[in-house]
């Protein structure tokens, strides 16, 4: 794809200047709503110059929110490389008038094949065939090591988060909660994600303080799609 945002790999949270980062208008544009990712509505788009097709996840930019929505920026960027995770095309900021917040445009491979929970309702109740379930969940495990091989816990592991594309390629997104460990501690004890897909480590946060979890709660999560 045309544009001219490569990845870069060593970027902290803090060298993401928002207000710095292009206008979509006249690269990108938008065709339809195809999902809801954690902090937006994701819009299958196109590539003006290209014709390309590429999901783009819009979302406001709040200051409650601007920490992980840099954070979901940080991680496409330094890992996006792998097969099993959505590639990273580029952010935008698409201002808006005074008053109102701007808008992010996250740009990221189009999956056409759609999600994990959307191949389950086709099936319309009946079980997956058991070689479609172990390639699945073989492909989600291969992104899950890499990422967990880097000191990152994706933390909301579920259905619509594993996409399919048109090749019947698996990828992982939505990495607006994900978390990197502590490379010494290699723990955490936030209370978030999916309260559906959490692992009882997780949900205990919610009570104890002292309780942590680490990569293993997102093996309880992916136990959990059906």
């Amino acid at each position: 794809m045309a544009h001219n945002l490569a990845p870069t790999v060593n970027c902290s949270l803090d060298d993401i200047d928002l207000t710095a980062l292009k206008d979509p208008a006249g690269i990108f544009e938008l065709i339809e709503v195809v999902g809801n990712g954690t902090y937006g509505q994701v819009y299958k788009g196109r590539h003006t110059k290209t014709g390309q097709l590429a999901a783009i996840k819009v979302m406001d930019v709040t200051e409650d929110e601007e920490e992980e929505i840099k954070l979901e920026i940080n991680v496409l960027k330094k890992y996006s490389n792998h097969r099993n995770i959505a590639t990273y095309y580029g952010a935008f900021i698409k201002k808006s008038a005074p008053g109102k917040d701007d808008q992010l445009w996250l740009v990221m491979e189009y999956c056409g094949a759609g999600s994990v929970t959307d191949l389950v309702k086709s099936t319309k109740g009946q079980s997956l065939k058991e070689e479609w379930i172990a390639y699945i969940c073989r492909e989600i495990l291969r992104g899950l090591s890499y990422l967990h091989s880097n000191k990152v816990i994706h933390r909301d592991i579920k259905g619509q988060n594993v996409l399919l594309t048109d090749n019947a390629e698996v990828k992982l997104v939505d990495f607006g909660v994900s978390a990197q460990l502590d490379r010494t501690i290699g723990r955490r004890n936030t209370f978030i994600g999916t309260p559906y897909w959490m692992a009882p480590e997780v949900i205990a946060c919610d009570e104890n303080p002292d309780a942590t979890y680490d990569n293993r709660s997102d093996l309880w999560s992916l136990g959990k799609i059906k």
